[in-house]
């Protein structure tokens, strides 16, 4: 950003005013003069009352009284170089400048102003002597013509008068030797925005559509500007960013460095090559750095709020203003303000002002934060959650921060204290403003209520699956008939609350929730611990972090079974309510009346010589495709235990009278004592010969528990999982066709040995099976599921029915055998 400049004078330097009219514009918190008597604002002249006449007296002195002020600003300054230039004090240093005023035939002020001019200059001249001296010391200058282009370049970039001439004389002075064809001075937004300040090389056409780059703009400058380092291109044909004079160069190569001061970027130096760019040398780069540092003068904004400088504006006045505004907060807030190293780099933060709503986490009071370091009062801020790191960005692009769940860690006796907060970060000037908003009991279940009342319901839950914590309000103790200081009822235990005829629904519910990860509900009948049953109906949404992972749900139950609507609802809807409950009812009942006559409910696990039975079976998501799944568990006379699962193809009644032919012919042929391999072949006969055109898959096994041994064997079927300990692995394919194929085919026969607490599943394809994924993935994906520790077979058994990744809406079987 330009500074102001005189009308004779060069650009950058401050003019002397007036003797009579210092011209400079009122400090914070005074006002400018308005129009006098002969410049009312309706164009009326004439004589003016006493009152008018008072006010613009007034108005004068104080604009008197203003410039007086800021001219002895401008002298205190001047004093303040002759100090350090001189090494006296505050008194010889005013002796000196009203002798070197007299000898020069100027006045004090005027002098004042040339000095501070001078002692800027002297600043850039600093910077191009210390990259020379660090070139010389490292022998990277042997012949002296990097000191002659940045001394060339010093010269050119003190006479420019805009960005523009100093891009050229960039590019003439430095550049050109090292075969650059273009340089752009960029200016940065606070919005990470791109302005082009400045450019030589390029057409007018392309300046004028590369004035403004958008902060979504991924270009070489951005690169650098979000990474705060160097970005090289060795090929702009090789990558996807646009940048500015690719049409003309379509190959060539880029170096971007940030331009800034004191830990602040205030934009970027592009420096463009029409060939391709080899990774060039430390000394290029170093000349490259130093001349960006140069430029960073001129984008610099002197008063560090976005204005153009002004004679008697310090820095501080911008300070003032947002301790002002902080005080107006009523959040937490601190005004931090840069500490700079001997290098001029970014060390730490001042705690400026610490606002009246300050709190802090360890309970500290104000006065023991202000004033001292960031770091000495949040030391943790360098390392746990990174806020020091945001600090710094936001200091260096002017790019605000916000985030959610900050921890915030405080020392107190060596005693960490931590508090979880939503913080805020601004930059304003050369200050930055930090707003913390400390997270409380309060404040999170005020936030359940708004979510609560946003989804309609009444007792609203909060489950969090990375901490196990369960939060209910009161009136969901009261809903399920619990005491207030009870343990909440997670969501996978539900159907243990729910009428039997509900689980399946329930197991939908649960299933869309939390493996869909989409907004569900359900109605059911409550069962409560006193007895009542009432009808419920639960709304829930998942809650998922950054990387899409299921983070939490949160939603409410909603009591139905009370008359919670008003008569003119209840009469516009009873009809319609009234038909669609006995016909949904009515399509329930048949179902599963028929689902029953084929296929039996599923029983309480059941207790076998050495093993325990589980036994899980869900229907169709559509009540019209009535499948053949099918499962059984006999003991044979022989002591020993037959275990079958089976799937024939198809769905229908059909496909339902042969899952019966099929099961009762098992259990016929098993009492002969004969082995899984003998009872599939014939059964496969049967499937050939005894039925029409019917083809299943099953898997058979037999279990002697005496020596606590499986013997198995497959037509056709996924193979069943052993569980051991945290381990699950599948059982070996073995050989055999799916039964009625062909009519006659072979299966192989295999034993596995098992050990007490291991556990078997045996399962249909409706529990793995999806459209866009491998069978083999899918399997895998269940091991994984399978491994998890469980405290109980059943919990086992709901958990891979709830949580199984199948889309196929096809029915399943699962059965879980699990060794004494």
């Amino acid at each position: 950003m330009n500074s102001p400049r005189h009308e004779d004078g060069p650009r950058g330097e401050l003019s002397a005013p007036e003797a009579d009219d210092v011209t400079v514009p009122a400090a914070r918190g005074s006002r400018t003069g308005g129009p006098g008597p002969a410049e009312r604002p309706d164009g009326g002249g004439g004589d003016v009352g006493p009152l008018a006449a008072t006010v613009e007296r007034l108005r004068r002195e104080v604009r008197e009284a203003q410039s007086a002020s800021d001219g002895r600003a401008l002298m205190e300054m001047a004093k303040g170089v002759l100090v350090g230039k001189l090494g006296c004090g505050p008194a010889e240093a005013a002796r000196q400048l009203a002798i070197l005023a007299e000898q020069s035939g100027t006045t004090v002020l005027g002098l004042s102003v040339e000095i501070i001019n001078e002692a800027s200059r002297d600043r850039v001249s600093e910077l191009a002597a210390e990259f020379l001296d660090r070139a010389a010391a490292d022998g990277d200058d042997t012949d002296g013509s990097a000191a002659v282009r940045l001394r060339a370049a010093e010269s050119g970039l003190l006479s420019a008068s805009d960005a523009q001439a100093v891009a050229t004389a960039l590019l003439e002075n430095a550049l050109a030797p090292l075969g650059a064809h273009g340089v752009a001075i960029w200016l940065a937004g606070a919005d990470s925005s791109l302005t082009l300040a400045g450019q030589a090389g390029f057409t007018e056409d392309e300046a004028l559509r590369w004035r403004y780059v958008p902060p979504e703009v991924a270009t070489c400058a951005r690169l650098a500007l979000v990474e705060r380092g160097p970005a090289f291109v060795s090929r702009l044909s090789d990558s996807a960013m646009p940048s500015i004079g690719r049409r003309r160069h379509p190959h060539g190569g880029r170096i971007a460095v940030p331009a800034g001061t004191g830990g602040r970027i205030h934009g970027v130096l592009e420096v463009c090559w029409p060939q391709p760019l080899a990774p060039q040398p430390p000394r290029i780069i170093r000349q490259i750095e130093a001349l960006a540092e140069l430029c960073a003068h001129t984008l610099e904004d002197p008063t560090g709020a976005g204005a153009p400088s002004v004679p008697g504006r310090t820095p501080h006045a911008a300070v003032d203003e947002l301790t002002s505004l902080a005080d107006h907060l009523h959040d937490p807030a601190l005004v931090l303000t840069p500490i700079l190293g001997p290098a001029g780099g970014l060390t730490d933060f001042r705690v400026h002002h610490a606002n009246d709503h300050f709190t802090d986490p360890a309970g500290r009071p104000r006065s023991a934060v202000g004033g001292s370091t960031f770091l000495e009062a949040y030391p943790l801020a360098a390392e746990d959650n990174g806020l020091f790191e945001k600090l710094e960005r936001v200091y260096a692009t002017g790019e605000s921060f916000q985030t959610r769940r900050m921890t915030l860690t405080a020392f107190i006796d060596d005693v960490p204290l931590t508090a979880v907060a939503d913080a805020s970060i601004t930059r304003h000037g050369t200050a930055l403003l930090l707003i913390w908003r400390i997270e409380d009991e309060t404040a999170r279940l005020a936030s359940l209520l708004q979510h609560a009342q946003r989804l309609g319901r009444i007792g609203g839950f909060e489950e969090n699956f990375t901490t196990g914590e369960i939060t209910w309000n009161g009136q969901l103790f009261s809903l399920y008939g619990l005491p207030a200081g009870a343990s909440p009822v997670p969501l996978e235990a539900l159907p243990a609350h729910a009428h039997p005829d509900d689980i399946t629904s329930i197991s939908r519910f649960l299933r869309t929730l939390m493996h869909y990860r989409r907004e569900a509900s359900v109605a059911f009948r409550l069962q409560r611990p006193d007895g009542v049953t009432r009808h419920i109906r639960i709304v829930a949404e998942p809650v998922q972090d950054a990387d899409g992972s299921l983070f939490a749900v949160r939603g409410a139950y909603q009591d139905i079974s009370a008359q919670h609507w008003t008569e003119v609802a209840l009469a516009a809807t009873r009809d319609q309510l009234a038909y669609t409950e006995a016909e949904s009812a009515e399509r329930s009942r048949l179902a599963l009346q028929l689902q029953h006559a084929i296929m039996p409910p599923a029983p309480a696990p059941l207790d076998a010589p050495g093993i325990r039975i589980g036994v899980r079976y869900r229907p169709a998501e559509s009540q019209a495709l009535i499948g053949g799944d099918w499962y059984d568990s006999v003991v044979l006379p022989n002591g020993q235990v037959l275990l079958c699962v089976g799937d024939v193809a198809g769905h229908g009644i059909e496909a339902a009278t042969g899952m019966v032919v099929l099961r009762n012919a098992l259990r016929g042929l098993a009492v002969t004592g004969a082995g899984p391999a003998q009872l599939l072949t014939w059964l496969n006969a049967v499937a050939h010969h005894l039925t029409s055109d019917l083809t299943a898959t099953a898997v058979c096994g037999i279990f002697d528990p005496d020596r606590r041994v499986l013997r198995w064997a497959r037509a056709g079927h996924l193979p069943p999982i052993l569980v051991r300990g945290a381990r699950a692995t599948a059982f070996p394919l073995t050989k055999g066709l799916l039964l009625g194929a062909v009519p006659n085919a072979e299966y192989e026969e295999e034993e596995v040995q098992l050990e007490p607490e291991d556990t078997v599943l045996m399962y249909t394809d409706g529990l793995v099976e999806r459209r866009d994924t491998s069978m083999m993935d899918s399997l895998t994906q269940l091991l994984g599921l399978a491994q998890r520790e469980s405290p109980s077979l059943e919990s086992r058994l709901d958990r891979l029915l709830t949580h199984s990744r199948s889309d196929t809406d096809d029915d399943t079987c699962l059965v879980g055998v699990q060794v004494r």
